[in-house]
């Protein structure tokens, strides 16, 4: 409850639906331009329908899909695809290449970059995140622990010490 009138909550819950479903075929794709200075060769296309929104806006779902050609892209959430047809060369920043399938998936970690070679297209499905600050990562990961010791502490029974 707001503690002025006619003020805002920080996070209003209700502006995201408790359940949002579609059909992917009914999805509207829309152009999303691929930096022209991460194009490594072709002329890909890249498109993409987003699907939903966290509440926070910290989190996302997606389709995206993208013609032939190769690229070099910023993560700059972390982000996991499941590829849903064609396939992608996956070449992340320590070298390591992967060739994803339909079916596979796989997991991007934000503020990172890796380069994409398509041969003729791929379509996938992404759910991403955006990291929280250092800062409060680490407070929330103190937090976690805290939790799990004094969960473990409540339900261990006291010992007498006679």
């Amino acid at each position: 409850m707001a503690l002025v009138a006619g003020a805002r909550p920080l996070l209003d819950l209700t502006d995201v639906p408790p359940l949002v479903a579609a059909s992917s075929a009914a999805m509207e794709m829309k152009s999303a331009p691929i930096d022209p200075d991460w194009i490594l060769s072709g002329t890909p296309e890249a498109r993409i329908a987003e699907h939903s929104h966290s509440a926070d806006k910290a989190a996302m779902t997606a389709l995206w899909d993208c013609t032939a050609g190769a690229f070099r892209w910023h993560f700059a959430w972390d982000e996991t695809v499941m590829i849903l047809e064609g396939e992608v060369e996956v070449t992340d920043e320590s070298g390591v290449t992967r060739v994803l399938k339909p079916g596979d998936i796989a997991y991007f970690a934000g503020n990172t970059w890796a380069t994409w070679k398509i041969d003729t297209y791929v379509r996938k499905i992404a759910f991403l995140r955006r990291p929280f600050p250092l800062p409060l990562a680490l407070a929330l990961k103190a937090k976690g622990k805290l939790n799990r010791l004094t969960a473990r502490l409540t339900k261990r029974p006291l010992r007498s010490a006679l």
